[in-house]
C-alpha cells in the first residue's frame, strides 16, 4: 500500500510537471547554451539566492507568471496576454515571450501564492534579486512597495495583506526607461549594435518568500583585519528592543573558534589566532551562525560564512606601487566579463552555468575577474568566494555622452549631471555595496567605465572610500584621469600599452585585447560581427593572444601590477571572446592560454 501512494504522487508530480512544460517553450531562433534545454519550468534557478545569510525554511516563486504590456499609467489590465518563465528578462528568448517593451510602456506581472501552514504567526518577507528598474508590489491589490534600480536585492514585509485568504495575488508593476533614461544600466540600448546589447526589463533575479520572526536579522556584515587577526561583525535587525542580544560564532570545520555578543547594529570584534587566510590558491572560508536573542531565547537564527583576507597596496623593492593579498604582492589578471547570455541575456539560465564561467576562468590561469557594467546575483559571488577568483566590481554605468558630444571630444571633463542623476547614481551604488560588501572575493570598487556617465570623481571615489575602506577603488578604468582612490587604470586596443605612469599609486592595464574570431553556428548575428582585430582560426587567436602575454610581461616590471583581457565569451554583436557565446566552443588552444597567464602572473611573486 505504502509503495502504491509513493507510486501515485509520484506520477502526479511528473503529470504536473509535463503539463507546466506544455505550456512554456524558449522563443525566437537565437543561440541557446546546453543548460537552456535543461529548464524546467515547474522548477527554475531552484538554488537558495542569498548564501551569506541563509534560513532553513523558504518558498521559491520562480516559474510561470501572466505578463502584459500597457502604456505608462494605465490600470492594471483586466485580461492578461500570456505566460512568462520568471526570472527571464521579457526580451529573452527564455522568458517565452521575446518582446521588446519600451519606455512608453509598462510591463505587469501577476502570480497566486499559497503560504505554508507551517509558516502560521509568522510574518512573511517578499523577496526579490533584482528587477530592472522601477518595480512597484501589490499583494492582494494593496500596494506594499516600490524600488527603483535595475541591480539589487529589495523585500517587504506582506504580512498585514495575508489575513483571511487561502490562496493571494501578487502583481507587479514594472517601468524600464533603458536608454531613455539617467539610471545605471550598463550595455543596455534600445537599438543594439557593436558593443551595446538588448535591453533587459522586468524581474531577471529569483523571486521569493521567507518567514521570519517579528524580530529578525535583516542583514550581515563581515570584514577581516588580517593583521590584527580580527574579524569585524554588525547584524542589522528588525523589531528589536530593548534587552536584545546578537551573538555571532565563528565555525573552523564545524569547531567554534571565537565567540561575541552585542546589542543589534553595534559591531563584533572576533579575534582568531594564526587564521588560514583566503587566497585564489586556497579560498579558505570559516562558517558563522548569527542569532538573535531576546528575553533568553534564540528569537531569530541564520548561517552565514566569511574569510580572512587583505587587499593593499606598498611600495615594491624598486619604488613601484603594487597591489598585495595578505600583504604580499599579486598581480591581478582576469578577463573582462560581461555576464551576458544568449538565452537568457541578464539571467544565466542555470546555476551550473553561472558556475561554469568562473570555473572555465580559473582553468584559462586566470587570478582575477573584473564583472564589466553588471552585477551579479547573489550566487555568483558565492561561488568567487568558493572558487576562489578576485573579483573587481564595476557600477553599472548610465546617463552617458560626456566623452564625446557632437563628434568632438570634450577633453576629459566630468558630465554635469542633473540632482536626479546623481541621487539615483548614488543610491544604486550604495546598495550594491551593500550586496557584496562581505565577499572576501571583492576586492576593487570601479565607479566608473570610461568616463561613460563620470561626474564629480573625486567627490564619488571619497564617498565610496568613505563607506568602504577595506577595499582598494579603481576611480574610473580608462576614463577620465583624476589624482584620487588607488590606481591608475589605462585601456589600450589591441595590444598591451604603458603609455601614462603614477608614481604615486598602482598602475592597471583595465582593458586590452578583443581579439576577434567569428565562428559560424554559434554568431547572434550573421552580419554586423565586430572586434579590435579578427582572425580565422584558434590557431591564429592562440598565437596572438600570447604574444600579447609576452608583451604584458615586460610590462609587469615596468609597472603594471594588474591586467584585464577582453573578454570571457562572445556577447551578441562581439566576437572578440575567449569562448563562443553559447559556450560551446573554445577559441583558443587552452594550454597555451593557460601557461602564458601563469607566467604574466608569476612576474610579481
Amino acid at each position: 500500500m505504502k509503495k502504491t501512494i509513493i507510486l501515485f504522487y509520484a506520477l502526479t508530480i511528473m503529470v504536473a510537471t509535463t503539463s507546466v512544460q506544455a505550456q512554456w517553450k524558449a522563443a525566437g531562433d537565437n543561440l541557446k547554451t546546453v543548460w537552456a534545454e535543461q529548464v524546467n519550468p515547474a522548477d527554475v534557478l531552484p538554488e537558495y539566492p542569498r548564501p551569506q545569510m541563509t534560513r532553513g525554511q523558504w518558498q521559491n516563486l520562480n516559474g510561470l507568471w501572466e505578463y502584459a504590456v500597457a502604456p505608462v499609467g494605465a490600470a492594471e489590465p483586466a485580461s492578461f496576454q500570456g505566460q512568462i518563465l520568471v526570472p527571464f528578462a521579457i526580451e529573452s528568448s527564455l522568458s517565452g515571450v521575446q518582446k521588446e517593451v519600451g519606455a512608453e510602456n509598462e510591463l505587469w506581472y501577476k502570480r497566486e501564492f499559497t503560504v505554508p501552514a507551517g509558516w502560521k504567526n509568522r510574518q512573511v518577507l517578499l523577496h526579490f534579486g533584482a528587477v530592472d528598474w522601477k518595480a512597484d508590489v501589490f499583494v492582494n491589490d494593496v500596494m506594499v512597495g516600490s524600488h527603483k534600480g535595475g541591480y539589487t536585492p529589495f523585500s517587504f514585509d506582506i504580512s498585514a495583506c495575508l489575513a483571511g485568504k487561502s490562496r493571494h495575488k501578487l502583481a507587479v508593476r514594472v517601468w524600464d526607461p533603458t536608454d531613455k533614461g539617467p539610471q545605471p544600466r550598463g550595455k543596455q540600448v534600445n537599438k543594439p549594435e557593436g558593443i551595446w546589447y538588448t535591453p533587459v526589463t522586468g524581474i531577471w533575479q529569483t523571486v521569493w518568500l521567507e518567514p521570519v520572526a517579528a524580530k529578525h536579522i535583516t542583514a550581515v556584515k563581515a570584514i577581516p583585519d588580517v593583521d590584527r587577526g580580527a574579524l569585524t561583525v554588525t547584524a542589522s535587525t528588525a523589531g528589536c528592543g530593548h534587552g536584545d542580544i546578537v551573538e555571532v560564532k565563528l565555525l573552523d570545520k564545524g569547531r567554534v573558534v571565537a565567540t561575541g555578543r552585542s546589542y543589534p547594529g553595534q559591531e563584533i570584534r572576533l579575534h582568531v589566532s594564526n587564521p588560514s587566510l583566503w587566497s585564489p590558491s586556497s579560498p579558505y572560508l570559516y562558517d558563522m551562525k548569527v542569532a538573535l536573542i531576546s528575553q533568553g531565547s534564540v528569537a531569530d537564527e541564520v548561517g552565514s560564512y566569511t574569510a580572512f583576507r587583505k587587499i593593499s597596496v606598498s611600495r615594491d623593492a624598486t619604488g613601484i606601487m603594487r597591489m598585495q593579498l595578505n600583504n604580499k604582492n599579486l598581480f591581478h589578471y582576469g578577463p573582462l566579463d560581461q555576464g551576458w547570455w544568449p538565452d537568457g541575456l541578464y539571467t544565466a539560465p542555470s546555476d551550473a552555468a553561472l558556475l561554469f564561467d568562473i570555473r572555465k576562468t580559473k582553468e584559462w590561469g586566470f587570478n582575477m575577474i573584473r564583472k564589466h557594467v553588471k552585477v551579479e546575483p547573489a550566487r555568483w559571488y558565492y561561488h568567487c568566494d568558493r572558487e576562489g577568483i578576485l573579483v573587481w566590481q564595476d557600477m553599472p554605468s548610465g546617463d552617458l555622452g560626456n566623452r564625446w558630444e557632437a563628434g568632438v571630444y570634450n577633453g576629459g571633463n566630468d558630465k554635469a549631471r542633473s540632482p536626479q542623476s546623481v541621487e539615483s547614481y548614488y543610491r544604486e551604488w550604495k546598495e550594491i555595496m551593500d550586496l557584496c560588501i562581505s565577499n572576501p572575493s571583492v576586492v576593487v570598487w570601479v565607479p566608473f567605465n570610461e568616463a561613460w556617465g563620470q561626474f564629480d570623481t573625486e567627490k564619488v571615489v571619497a564617498w565610496t572610500a568613505a563607506y568602504d575602506p577595506s577595499r582598494l577603488i579603481n576611480p574610473a578604468s580608462g576614463g577620465n584621469h583624476r589624482p584620487c582612490g588607488d590606481m591608475l587604470d589605462l585601456h589600450n586596443y589591441p595590444h598591451p600599452e604603458m603609455y601614462l605612469f603614477d608614481a604615486q599609486r598602482v598602475n592597471v592595464l583595465g582593458e586590452y585585447g578583443g581579439i576577434g574570431l567569428p565562428l559560424e553556428g554559434h554568431l547572434w548575428w550573421q552580419k554586423r560581427n565586430w572586434g579590435y582585430v579578427q582572425f580565422k582560426n584558434v590557431d591564429e587567436v592562440t598565437a596572438q593572444y600570447v604574444k600579447y602575454a609576452v608583451d604584458l610581461k615586460a610590462l609587469v616590471k615596468r609597472g603594471f601590477s594588474a591586467a584585464v583581457y577582453t573578454q570571457t565569451t562572445d556577447v551578441e554583436g562581439e566576437v572578440n571572446g575567449l569562448m563562443t557565446y553559447d559556450r560551446k566552443v573554445m577559441k583558443t588552444n587552452e594550454a597555451q592560454i593557460r601557461k602564458a597567464n601563469q607566467d604574466v602572473i608569476a612576474e610579481l611573486e
